[in-house]
């Protein structure tokens, strides 16, 4: 009887944190959808007009480069390297910062 009433609630614990796992997912995919510099891809950012003009305020040169077709499949955080300057630490932050305030669609 012990065990039954042992196994009874292990179930229902267990559904109850089911529940709880399913409502949170629309709020963690939500928290996912979120743009930002490490990943975002370059691609996406420039195809949305809102994080778009965000490039545009921030990193005005390396958008309007003519060879940033080659790198729409990579995020700004991984060619960082490859353009310290332009997209140093601090650039990158300020960009995140603008973009956490656009929804994701």
């Amino acid at each position: 009887m012990l065990r039954t009433l042992m196994i009874s609630a292990s179930l229902a614990l267990a559904g109850v944190a089911a529940s709880a796992s399913a409502a949170d997912a629309p709020a963690a995919a939500a928290a996912a959808a979120k743009f930002s510099t490490a990943d975002s891809s370059i691609g996406t950012l420039l195809d949305n007009p809102e994080t778009k003009a965000v490039l545009e305020k921030h990193i005005p040169q390396f958008v309007s480069n003519p060879q940033i077709e080659m790198a729409k499949a990579m995020t700004l955080k991984q060619i960082q390297g490859y353009a310290g300057d332009a997209l140093s630490d601090d650039t990158l932050a300020k960009i995140d910062a603008d973009l956490a305030k656009i929804p994701a669609k």
